[in-house]
């Protein structure tokens, strides 16, 4: 394991976050090894040098320790935005666990985003967070197949075993929920799919599903790598010729199904009761402590 040097991992307040909430953003590692051949962040527009390759921030809890101690204003800590915090190595290092002992020591929230049944080892720990402060953990789920999903997230954690870790999560109290993205044109952009996606997600507690686009963004480099990914694991269907001829190089490949797809997204939603509007989601989970602390106003 390579450690880079770090000068700052927790990013500066944010005021009115639009992204469920979240207040600070903290990335404890640099690249991602799931080979997801859809991630935006591989773009070369984020200057992550070999992507596919995990490496830690070097000191980083004595950086994130720090850091919490010196912000004035208390928020909701994100983390899971450019590479998962569960990822395989997280098992051994434990960092993420540390941050988040860090977070609860310093009365902080957390919102976590993963594709790893891993989260279920530290439920103990947001059970403490959410005792005082807001807690959220979005699981990203794009296929109720697990079959597909060992072809296009190789290396991360099953379909069902994230439901199964969604269910523990919420059995135990805690504020989840999923991200129904991407959606891959031609791939997994129909009806069934999304119809199981939220049925499931209603059966194992989640409290929303949200979507956005229903598509996929391709640019620069990850571009031609999911060209390239779509002509080793479907050779039979020419999908890279389907995209160029549909949508030329343009940065959002939203599904040509996709207006029909979001009635059937919204109606399967309302049907069981599960948010999917992103001002809804933040108001309801952090509903209960801006009641009664006012440094979350």
């Amino acid at each position: 394991m390579e450690f880079i040097p770090a000068k700052t991992i927790i990013s500066g307040y944010s005021d009115n976050p639009n992204w469920f909430g979240i207040n600070y953003n903290m990335n404890i590692y640099i690249g991602c090894c799931h080979q997801c051949i859809y991630c935006d962040s591989r773009s070369n527009c984020y200057q992550i040098i070999d992507f596919d390759r995990v490496r830690i921030k070097y000191n980083c809890l004595e950086i994130i320790k720090k850091e919490l101690q010196s912000k004035r204003k208390k928020g909701v800590v994100g983390t899971g935005a450019m590479s998962d915090p569960y990822n395989p190595f997280e098992k051994k290092y434990m960092l993420t666990r540390a941050a988040l002992k860090l977070v609860d020591d310093n009365r902080f929230g957390i919102s976590i985003a993963t594709k790893s049944d891993l989260i279920r080892r530290d439920i103990d720990i947001l059970k403490r967070i959410q005792s005082h402060s807001p807690v959220l953990v979005k699981m990203t789920i794009t296929t109720f197949d697990d079959d597909l999903c060992k072809k296009i997230e190789r290396n991360v954690s099953t379909t069902s075993q994230r439901f199964e870790a969604l269910k523990e999560l919420s059995d135990n109290g805690i504020y989840v929920g999923i991200l129904l993205m991407p959606i891959l044109p031609f791939i997994n952009d129909n009806e069934e799919n999304i119809r199981s996606i939220i049925k499931k997600a209603h059966e194992c507690g989640a409290k929303f599903v949200f979507s956005y686009g229903l598509g996929v963004t391709l640019r620069q480099n990850q571009r031609e790598y999911y060209f390239q990914q779509l002509r080793k694991i479907f050779p039979e269907q020419n999908l890279d010729r389907k995209y160029i001829e549909t949508y030329g190089d343009i940065y959002e490949n939203s599904s040509p199904r996709a207006e029909y797809l979001w009635k059937i997204f919204k109606n399967e939603c309302e049907k069981y009761n599960i948010l999917y509007n992103m001002n809804d989601i933040i108001r309801d989970y952090k509903k209960n402590y801006e009641k009664t602390q006012i440094s979350w106003f």
